[in-house]
């Protein structure tokens, strides 16, 4: 008797293509996952790969839309900014929250460093489209902080790549590199190290009347005598 096979609709077929591309892409990188692998391993055709996507490309780049679209990474940073507290606390809560969902899922990390690495327009398309618009909000941030007067003049940009900086490549060292085998850290407590590393680096300091050095009267000034 022969086994009735499960139809798909359009919208579902495309969504299990990408299903599938997106663990080879992850694996085995642009140049490395060929459509006509793709179409074996979802049970399709090439030409019906073709059908919902022109080419590799456009599916590479809707494979890291649809990651994007569901880690809404800007709109979880514009909540923890808004979530109100001090700087300390706002910035622990970016920071866990990135590193929380890079360790639950580290594929769009291995998507967009393999699209980095084998120098294809996609990792600038990535850049233009979500990265920079990331970074201008945290900007943001360290510019109201300086005209506040509680950080130093600083370069709003540089200082939120420095921050993101930091985050990230705690999750790659963790995540990609082994470092969780060799010590896995509490998130929470890095999360809070490393807002409190920053600001450190950013945050003016407060000095107290108390504080304030003593200034000492000039010595007099010796004079020889003529005998």
């Amino acid at each position: 008797m022969a086994t009735a096979q499960t139809r798909f609709s359009s919208a579902d077929r495309r969504e299990q293509i990408l299903d599938v591309a997106t663990g080879l892409f992850a694996q085995q990188g642009f140049q490395g996952t060929t459509t006509k692998l793709i179409a074996e391993k979802s049970g399709v055709t090439e030409a019906l790969i073709f059908r919902h996507f022109p080419g590799k490309e456009e599916l590479y780049w809707a494979v890291i839309e649809r990651k994007i679209d569901r880690a809404a990474p800007l709109e979880r940073l514009l909540e923890n900014l808004e979530s109100g507290g001090d700087d300390l606390d706002i910035l622990s809560r970016v920071a866990f929250e990135i590193l929380e969902r890079r360790a639950t899922d580290q594929t769009l990390s291995r998507l967009l460093l393999f699209s980095v690495l084998e120098k294809h327009e996609l990792s600038e398309r990535f850049f233009r489209n979500y990265i920079s618009n990331y970074f201008e909000v945290l900007a943001r941030f360290v510019r109201q902080g300086v005209s506040a007067g509680r950080f130093r003049k600083v370069d709003p940009l540089l200082a939120a790549r420095g921050f993101i900086g930091m985050v990230v490549y705690h999750s790659w060292i963790q995540e990609l590199f082994g470092g969780k085998e060799v010590q896995n850290f509490d998130l929470q407590v890095v999360s809070r190290t490393l807002a409190r590393i920053w600001l450190e680096g950013v945050q003016l300091e407060k000095k107290s009347p108390r504080a304030r050095r003593k200034v000492l009267p000039r010595p007099k000034r010796l004079t020889h005598q003529v005998q």
